[in-house]
């Protein structure tokens, strides 16, 4: 099947279009990826699919689809996907949360694309003060969560493909499902991820896009700008999965305290102050400490709360050992 097949099932017009079967999205992906695929079919795809709405099973079907195109494994324990434009969210505290994580004894794995942020909340600009090393290749990959349990591996460093197709936002002028796939993608077959969204809609999408990829463990939230984090004065909903089976609850405000999440300090060596001791905002590290302790408990540790305080505490023995 060519991919101009594709776009006729999709564009056929009321009450003969539909939407891809799982088989059907896996194989139209294999098609663009493997240079199989005219740019104008590829553009009218994905442009069809936004107007449509994703299927879980479309977005489940591409990622598998893209997996095949994947070459190299790591050892991880949480995905935790990087994906968010940052325009309406604070610093990236949730980097730290991830090192909360990985002292745990956890191998976490973050994975993104983050260079287009223009503000000061660029992820990728931050990596260096929030002590996460970046990796060139997956043997830098392999080493850093060999020496650390964490790393950030860029998307364009293991999936250069797919980094192409989010590139294609300067071209079509609007977001596509790549921008979803890429966060269910889970390159390494970790056995627990964790997932933010912006539009809450889309909380569901990955969820069951996930369980269709057969995902273990997953928590997925509104967060910060879309990243995983979570603002420690709200209630929030996490949909995900909990032994491959699906799985909602609800997360109580920790704080009696209205703020958005952009209302913070903006000054990016706020981020290394706040892990070192040197500076203090109890806003902030409950930002921290309510992002790791869901990741923990996404990934079964016992009672996570106390486990991420524990950790929270314990940061500043390490430093002065």
């Amino acid at each position: 099947m060519s991919l101009s097949e594709h776009v006729r099932i999709l564009g056929r017009g009321p009450g003969r279009s539909r939407s891809l079967s799982l088989e059907e999205a896996r194989d139209a992906m294999r098609l663009i990826l493997t240079d199989q695929a005219a740019p104008e079919a590829v553009g009218a795809l994905l442009m069809l699919l936004r107007m449509k709405g994703e299927t879980p099973d479309e977005i489940a079907g591409f990622a598998m689809g893209a997996r095949q195109d994947l070459t190299g494994r790591l050892p991880v324990d949480l995905d935790w996907p990087s994906y968010a434009a940052g325009r309406t969210r604070g610093l990236p505290w949730f980097l730290l949360s991830a090192r909360v994580v990985a002292m745990a004894g956890y191998k976490v794995l973050l994975h993104g694309w983050n260079s287009h942020q223009a503000s000061h909340a660029s992820v990728r600009d931050a990596l260096p003060l929030t002590g996460v090393p970046i990796a060139r290749d997956l043997t830098g990959a392999e080493a850093a969560l060999a020496a650390q349990n964490i790393c950030y591996l860029p998307l364009e460093s293991f999936a250069p493909r797919l980094h192409d197709l989010l590139l294609l936002r300067d071209t079509l002028g609007l977001r596509s499902c790549i921008n979803t796939v890429v966060r269910v993608l889970n390159p390494f077959d970790a056995p627990a991820g964790v997932q933010g969204v912006f539009h809450p809609p889309y909380r569901a999408l990955q969820q069951e896009a996930s369980l269709a990829l057969g995902q273990p463990a997953l928590s997925v939230i509104k967060g910060g700008g879309g990243e995983f984090e979570r603002n420690p004065g709200k209630q929030i909903e996490v949909f995900g999965l909990r032994s491959g089976a699906l799985w909602e609850a609800p997360a109580a405000p920790v704080l009696d305290a209205a703020r958005r999440m952009g209302d913070g300090p903006t000054d990016p060596g706020c981020l290394a102050a706040l892990w070192s001791g040197d500076w203090h905002d109890a806003y902030c590290e409950e930002i921290v400490l309510g992002t790791a302790a869901l990741a923990l408990d996404t990934l079964g540790a016992s009672d996570p709360d106390r486990l991420a305080r524990q950790i929270w505490t314990s940061r500043l023995s390490a430093r002065a050992a």
